[in-house]
Parts: C-alpha cells; sequence; structure tokens
C-alpha cells in the first residue's frame, strides 16, 4: 500500500511529534535545549508559522503549529532539523541522523479537542522547564508562543486563565484522550468529530482517518 501524503491543512493547527532514532536522547543538556529553541524560533519566523505549545523531552519533541500554507510547515521543519542535528552532532562528536525518520503530525479540531491537546503536550514530563507549561501559567513570558483562542476563553483576566488552566493541567487527560491524540499524530490522521475529519479529508484529499477493520457489508439482495 502507498504511504499517503502528509497531512497539512493551512490554517488548521497541527500536532507534531519527532523522536530520536532507535529511541536515542536528542537532547544531552540544557545547552542542546537551548540551540533547539533559537533554531526553532528562526524556523517559525521564517515561514511564518504559530507555536501555541511545545515540550522538549530527552527522547522527543512535541509541538501544536499553525502552519499559514502546506509547504511552510515541511520547510519549517527542515530548516530546525537541519540547523539543530548540525549544531547537535559537532558539539557532540558525532555524525549521521538523529531523528527517527520524517516528523509526524495530525490536524485538531479547535475547541476542546485543541484545548486537550494543549494540555496533553503542556502535562509532559519535562515541560514545566522546557516548554510552553510556565508561559501558560503565568511564570514566565515566552515569546515562540502563541496563545490560541482556546485558552484566552478560560478568563477575562490574565489571572483567571492561569489559574483555569493550572487546574486542566492537574486534572490531567483520561488514558483514552491521551491515546486518541497521540494516535492521530503517529498516523497522521485528524483529531475531531465526525464533521471535522470529513471537512479535512475534503480540503486535503485523502483519508484523515483508519478505515474501519473488515470487508464492507454485502448489500441486500434486490
Amino acid at each position: 500500500m502507498a504511504r499517503l501524503s502528509r497531512l497539512v491543512v493551512p490554517g488548521q493547527a497541527h500536532h507534531l511529534v519527532q523522536r530520536g532514532h532507535n529511541g536515542q536522547p536528542v537532547f544531552l543538556d540544557e545547552q542542546d535545549r537551548r540551540l533547539y529553541l533559537e533554531a526553532l524560533r528562526d524556523a517559525l519566523r521564517s515561514q511564518g508559522v504559530v507555536l501555541h505549545a511545545y515540550a522538549l523531552q530527552d527522547q522527543q519533541v512535541q509541538l501544536l503549529l499553525r502552519p499559514p500554507s502546506e509547504a511552510a510547515l515541511s520547510r519549517m521543519m527542515q530548516a530546525l532539523g537541519r540547523r539543530y542535528v548540525a549544531g547537535f552532532n559537532r558539539r557532540h562528536g558525532r555524525s549521521g541522523t538523529l531523528w527517527d525518520g520524517r516528523f509526524r503530525a495530525g490536524v485538531v479540531q479547535g475547541g476542546t479537542p485543541l484545548l486537550q491537546c494543549l494540555r496533553l503536550i503542556d502535562g509532559l514530563p519535562g515541560a514545566d522547564r522546557w516548554g510552553s507549561a510556565p508561559h501558560r501559567l503565568g511564570r514566565q513570558r515566552d515569546p515562540l508562543v502563541t496563545d490560541p483562542p482556546e485558552f484566552w476563553q478560560l478568563g477575562n483576566t490574565p489571572f483567571e486563565r492561569e489559574a483555569a488552566y493550572g487546574e486542566l493541567l492537574a486534572q490531567g487527560l483520561s488514558a483514552a484522550e491521551a491515546a486518541r491524540l497521540e494516535h492521530a499524530a503517529a498516523n497522521g490522521w485528524a483529531h475531531g468529530d465526525a464533521a471535522f475529519q470529513a471537512q479535512m479529508a475534503e480540503a486535503a484529499g485523502r483519508p484523515v482517518r483508519p478505515r474501519p477493520r473488515g470487508r464492507p457489508p454485502r448489500a441486500a439482495p434486490a
């Protein structure tokens, strides 16, 4: 079966996951993380991509991005990858690939699904230091991050929004909710309701959710 083209829909939020090759670390120290954030800042700016959330873990990166065009997301990640991998290899005296193949991303519906994705990323281990969680909780201003409307709707003042979001993070996501988000990102699907999935399939010209297992039911005889 031919591999599906990557699902990219301009103007929509995309949950992106990129892991280290064979599970190896992609960050060995704080300087690596700072170098990655510098490269991410420049790559975002060069392609006009908006960043809503991020988490830098030892063996993977998760991002929530909104690209202005179909090509912008790939160009941004290519520029980021070239610069960061070259710097990482130079610092640590290594060569070759760092990432486990091409990045994976799924489209996320606005509203509750997008807020769930924010909570997933900001709640990852390590995101309280190397991620967007401190920004969203009012601990520090992060110029890389643009809060989506779903966050602004949590309260009328910064204090109200930060407090409400802190409660949501403390509650966490259910295992099923987290699994659905991660599955959609890993497989290039659309995460949302049936109407949203139909809209994304039409916009992308390709399937955006897994096909039902088994053979389709036979038509009743006339």
